[in-house]
């Protein structure tokens, strides 16, 4: 391994400055011996067609795509995974022998983060997504391909989340409704999942929704993880509802662009301990 050329990675965004990514994959490589290098490029986005082709030209094994390219790569790539077809994004680019593949690891990692934390599997079970948005999108796709029996978006606008449920219509039940509509049936939901920015730091005592709408055994998670734990997920830990928070989604949809790049299963645990330390 030590006369191996160190293969390169990284990350296509803009701004990038403030991403953990280049700490949490650097500590995985290091603590695996890998030859590997993780750095993050402030790519504009007139340049991103560029970049893209730049992977090839410089050899490079694959990058990491977020805010505001996932849409944007799509038409440079040479084929994209199922899961990324579905959702119409892509947040990690592979090369595999100069041909540029696509995935979408954000609901993988979401739903590997909600299984280690809590125990929850998705086959027959009713979701309630708040929300319409990318990350919403990578998560009901997910849910669906593992066999959620219903997944529901609330919105503020029904219209709006037309698109995606007519991407998921085909593999599970799916409707859109308002928060207001569907606030008496919050309880007959088996997860509830907050994939909006309400919540966040600095707006730490904002919530998505009422608690008092949650039953006691409810799974129910938040895309945020800065703070570590919401309001929002406080008050439904209270009630007694299994909880997860955003920062193991963070880590896992990285572990999984780990092992598509090197073939090898992510430290997770390194991964964790370095992204708290940054945070």
């Amino acid at each position: 391994m030590a006369d191996s050329p160190t293969r390169l990675t990284g990350l296509f965004g803009h701004p990038v400055a403030h991403s953990k990514s280049p700490q949490m994959h650097n500590a995985a490589f290091a603590h695996l011996g890998l030859q590997y290098v993780y750095l993050a490029f402030d790519v504009l986005p007139e340049q991103i067609g560029a970049a893209v082709r730049s992977i090839s030209a410089l050899g490079l094994r694959g990058v990491n795509v977020t805010i505001p390219h996932k849409v944007a790569v799509i038409p440079y790539l040479d084929e994209l995974s199922i899961a990324a077809q579905r959702i119409g994004a892509v947040n990690t680019i592979v090369n595999e022998d100069g041909r540029l593949i696509g995935h979408n690891t954000d609901g993988i990692g979401y739903l590997a983060a909600l299984r280690e934390e809590t125990g929850f599997q998705a086959a027959g079970r009713r979701v309630l997504l708040i929300g319409a948005g990318g990350a919403a999108r990578a998560v009901a796709t997910q849910l669906a391909l593992d066999g959620a029996e219903q997944v529901t978006l609330a919105v503020r606008n029904v219209a709006k989340a037309a698109e995606l449920l007519s991407s998921l219509s085909d593999i599970t039940r799916a409707d859109a409704v308002t928060l207001e509509d569907i606030s008496a049936q919050v309880a007959e939901y088996d997860l509830v999942v907050n994939t909006t920015p309400v919540g966040m730091h600095p707006h730490v005592e904002e919530m998505p929704l009422d608690p008092t709408l949650l039953r006691p055994g409810q799974w129910v998670s938040d895309l945020i993880y800065n703070p570590r734990q919401t309001r929002f997920l406080q008050e439904a830990q209270a009630l007694g509802c299994l909880v997860s928070g955003g920062l193991g989604m963070f880590i896992h949809q990285g572990a999984e662009a780990f092992r598509l790049w090197t073939g090898v299963s992510a430290p997770t645990d390194v991964m964790r301990k370095t992204v708290e330390s940054c945070l």
